[in-house]
């Protein structure tokens, strides 16, 4: 199983190839709409939340924790604490996936206090009271509990509300109704179906109350747009990420109501490079934006020589210490399109 990281051993490697086998799942089939070539607007943007699953759980930290000013919750589906793997690939395999090594969570209790005095990220007061929901499926095999766990500590240590799901046998992957494997799949698109509709859940945390996701043809317009007139050095493939991403706008935003804006981070070998719009189509996000005033944004990580799984720098692959804080190339080029979307 290569999700998150390419490992660094031969045993790593065969240990992360392992996958429980993709069971037929009578997948739903979304209402969904073709993307249609555009650019990224500013809308009447009230507020900004983020998700992600494993590689993207671990990206939605980091933008969290950098912009928690900006950024008032957080939707983690399978991944662990913020800075987990401390600009160090062994430490990402064997302490935040696996629990062969600690997570040394402690450690990274005193990081963000002491980063937000050099202002690298916003203060941690920030953090106090606001919603965070963390998904974790029993049959995950591939970012073990403790490693959940310690996500969860993390955030509490701040003073932040945690919902913590631990309910579902899911294997590790992003759960969905409009799911295409088994529930306790651990199997590319990383799309489960148990049967439940975790979105309904997280996005009650984070926004208050929603009303039910459209299960009829939805009304807003799916937008790809170019993702290197956003990116730090102008050119998005350089950095990992792909050339085009998308932006969901229900067309309540379009028309000027105040909505709220929801970064959707996903997994690696799940963006358009590998499995098309599988994930924007499916992730049970665009039906619940059509119907909560939600514009919701997909940022695109691509495979590259140093990221083959087309991961997240959640490790610090791209070479440079900073990933994790304001200047880190990916979290600034994604920062970048929300400030164009939220003005």
């Amino acid at each position: 199983m290569k999700f998150l990281v390419r490992a660094i051993t031969a045993a790593a490697t065969a240990a992360l190839l392992t996958v429980v086998p993709a069971t037929a799942a009578q997948a739903a089939d979304p209402p969904t709409r073709p993307p249609v070539p555009g650019s990224l607007n500013t809308y009447n943007v009230s507020a900004v939340y983020v998700a992600g699953v494993s590689a993207g759980g671990y990206m939605a930290t980091q933008l969290h924790l950098a912009y928690s000013a900006r950024i008032r919750g957080a939707a983690i589906f399978a991944a662990g604490p913020y800075y987990c793997a401390q600009f160090n690939a062994a430490q990402a395999t064997y302490g935040c996936m696996d629990d062969l090594w600690p997570t040394n969570l402690a450690a990274l209790k005193t990081y963000p206090p002491l980063w937000a005095a050099y202002g690298w990220i916003d203060p941690v007061t920030n953090l106090s009271g606001r919603p965070v929901y963390a998904f974790r499926g029993t049959g995950d095999t591939v970012v073990k509990k403790p490693v959940n766990d310690a996500l969860v500590n993390f955030y509490q240590h701040f003073g932040a509300s945690v919902q913590y799901d631990t309910g579902s046998p899911a294997g590790h992957g992003w759960v969905t109704p409009y799911g295409t494997v088994g529930c306790s799949a651990t199997a590319q698109p990383y799309l489960n179906d148990c049967g439940t509709d975790p979105q309904n859940a997280f996005l009650r945390k984070l926004l208050g109350s929603v009303s039910p996701r459209n299960t009829g043809a939805l009304g807003g317009q799916l937008i790809s747009f170019n993702q290197s007139s956003f990116a730090v050095n102008g050119y998005a493939p350089g950095l990992s990420m792909g050339s085009t991403g998308f932006a969901y706008v229900p067309a309540s935003c379009a028309a000027g109501q105040s909505c709220r804006l929801l970064v959707a981070l996903h997994g690696c070998k799940q963006g358009h490079a590998e499995v098309g719009t599988a994930f924007v189509d499916r992730a049970n996000l665009n039906q619940y934006a059509d119907t909560n005033r939600l514009v919701v944004l997909y940022p695109q990580a691509v495979p590259s020589a140093v990221n083959p799984n087309g991961c997240w720098d959640w490790w610090g692959y791209l070479g440079a210490t900073n990933y994790a804080i304001k200047g880190g190339a990916q979290l600034e080029t994604i920062m970048n399109m929300v400030r164009r979307l939220d003005g």
